[in-house]
């Protein structure tokens, strides 16, 4: 009896370290591992589906024409007097014939400083009239993945998704571009 204690004993920690082992190495059951739903949509689609959007280009196409005027404008001027330079410079004595080549010169860097501000001016009017719209179609997409139960919503822009499997994730362009109709 001693000894069948004495083996028991000697055996028992050989058993326990297997079972931890088995549990520490064990892979999760499938079914015990939350499922991850996840939805998709092309966010620029959505993004111009918008009624804001379309008022926002508006106003963004017309400052846009304004700049195109001024800087026609400004080129149409500086080629006028780059012509009635060329037509006299031959008469011009040194001392004007350098200083029109230094108006032409400081008038060509006014205009290429001007395209540049305007590009800019534009980009930023762009960005802060886009702001808000973003923000109310980031809000629309968490009301919907929190409505579907999706973890995620995925933009499938810019090819950053090539491939999704429709059976495990949710297209979600057609419902994000309905509720924000009703908004």
């Amino acid at each position: 009896m001693k000894r069948l204690f004495i083996l028991l004993f000697a055996v028992l920690p050989l058993i326990l370290t297997a079972q931890v082992r088995k549990h520490v190495n064990a892979e999760p059951a499938a079914d015990s591992l939350p499922a991850v739903r996840f939805g998709y949509l092309s966010y620029d689609v959505a993004l111009k589906a918008m009624p804001e959007y379309v008022k926002a280009q508006e106003v963004i196409g017309k400052q846009r024409t304004a700049y195109e005027t001024e800087v026609k404008r400004v080129e149409d001027d500086f080629n006028a007097k780059y012509e009635a330079f060329l037509e006299g410079q031959s008469e011009f004595p040194r001392t004007i014939l350098l200083k029109r080549q230094n108006e032409l010169k400081e008038l060509m860097q006014h205009n290429l400083e001007f395209k540049a501000q305007a590009r800019q001016e534009l980009q930023k009017a762009e960005t802060e009239a886009l702001k808000p719209i973003r923000a109310k179609l980031n809000e629309t997409l968490g009301v919907v993945a929190r409505e579907y139960g999706l973890s995620l919503i995925i933009n499938t822009d810019s090819n950053a998704c090539p491939y999704i499997d429709p059976v495990m994730g949710k297209d979600v362009q057609d419902l994000v571009v309905e509720y924000l109709s009703k908004k």
